[in-house]
């Protein structure tokens, strides 16, 4: 290039930046714009429907999940229901609260896919506890 250069090699590295995708969802915060629960940890939300999503292979299983309606954005999103026989716990228009899975990089976790949320209560009380039959399910 040459001498005096300098501010035009660092305008073409400046524009060809943003031919960089993690880049760009860095600098244009898309990751906190696409986020159903908007930055928080944990959303209420109401059971739209349950539905069983097929694993990944090598593994043939039916995953228990439930389509929730987030109560703060009334967006649509699946979570997961951990444990043996917990979604008979679950009904439609059940409030429940949901987590993020801990899977890397808000990636959905395992072998369910397009799943990145599992449910932690049911109408205000621990799921954990429901399924190992400490406490039973309350009226609502």
């Amino acid at each position: 290039m040459g001498l005096m250069s300098a501010r035009k090699l660092k305008k073409g590295r400046r524009k060809f930046r943003w031919k960089d995708k993690s880049y760009k969802v860095r600098a244009l915060n898309l990751y906190d714009k696409s986020d159903p629960l908007e930055g928080a940890s944990q959303g209420k939300g109401i059971v739209v429907e349950k539905v069983q999503k097929e694993a990944k292979q090598p593994n043939s299983a039916m995953r228990k999940c439930c389509r929730v309606q987030l109560m703060k954005n009334a967006r649509q999103i699946t979570a997961f229901i951990p444990g043996n026989l917990a979604q008979k716990f679950i009904d439609e228009h059940d409030e429940v609260v949901i987590e993020r899975i801990g899977g890397k990089q808000g990636r959905s976790k395992g072998d369910i896919p397009g799943v990145r949320f599992q449910v932690i209560k049911v109408n205000d009380q621990p799921l954990r506890r429901l399924w190992k039959g400490k406490i039973e399910k309350g009226r609502r």
